[in-house]
C-alpha cells in the first residue's frame, strides 16, 4: 500500500501548517565547510533537519568535496534515539581512487574518460562509509545520497555528518550548493 502524508480528510480545516507538513524540505550549503585533522564525523551546519516522532521519511541529496588524496571522506548521519533506516551514495570509492581507463589496466588518483570506479552499498541510516578523494586543488567530487528514516517515540534532528576517513592537516571542503531534501511519507 502506498503512503502518504498528511492525509486529508472531508470537512477537515486546511491550514497553511497542514499544507506545509506536506511538503519536501530542502537543505542547501549556503558557503562552504572545511576540516582538517579530524576523523570523528560531526553535523554540516547546514545540512540539517527537525523530525517528528513516529514518522518515516525519504531522502535524497548531493555533496561536491574535495580533499587531500589520503584524507577522504566519512559520511554519516545522526538521527533521534531510536530511529531506523537504510542510505546508500552513488559516489567513488576510497583511495587510491581508481580510474578506468581504455587498456585492461586500471589506473589510480587518475580521472580518466570512463570516470572511475562507485561504491554502492547499503548502511544502516547511523552507520558511516567513506568515499575517496583526488588531492586538495585536484578535480572536486561527488556523491549522490539516498535513503529512508523512521524515527520512534523521540523527535529530534536528523543530520548529515561527516569528516575527514584519514586525519591530514590538509582541508577537506565540502562546497556550497550541496544540498539534502526531506519528505515525510507517513
Amino acid at each position: 500500500m502506498a503512503e502518504a502524508y498528511p492525509t486529508f480528510l472531508a470537512g477537515q480545516r486546511i491550514t497553511a501548517t497542514l499544507l506545509r507538513s506536506g511538503q519536501e524540505q530542502v537543505a542547501r550549503k549556503t558557503s562552504d565547510t572545511s576540516r582538517s585533522a579530524v576523523t570523528v564525523t560531526s553535523a554540516d551546519p547546514h545540512l540539517q533537519f527537525e523530525v517528528v516522532a513516529n514518522a518515516a521519511y525519504r531522502w535524497h541529496g548531493w555533496v561536491k568535496y574535495d580533499g587531500p588524496a589520503a584524507g577522504d571522506l566519512a559520511l554519516d548521519f545522526s538521527a533521534p534515539s531510536g530511529a531506523l533506516g537504510e542510505w546508500a551514495a552513488i559516489g567513488v570509492g576510497n583511495s587510491p581512487v581508481i580510474g578506468a581507463s581504455a587498456a585492461p589496466a586500471l589506473l589510480t588518483d587518475t580521472q580518466d574518460a570512463r570516470g572511475y570506479l562507485a561504491r554502492f552499498e547499503t548502511n544502516d541510516v547511523t552507520s558511516a562509509r567513506s568515499y575517496g578523494t583526488l588531492g586538495t586543488g585536484g578535480t572536486p567530487l561527488t556523491a549522490w545520497l539516498y535513503g529512508t528514516l523512521r524515527t520512534s517515540t523521540s523527535p529530534g534532528t536528523f543530520s548529515l555528518d561527516w569528516s575527514q576517513f584519514t586525519s591530514n592537516a590538509t582541508a577537506l571542503t565540502l562546497y556550497t550548493d550541496s544540498w539534502l531534501s526531506l519528505l515525510r511519507v507517513a
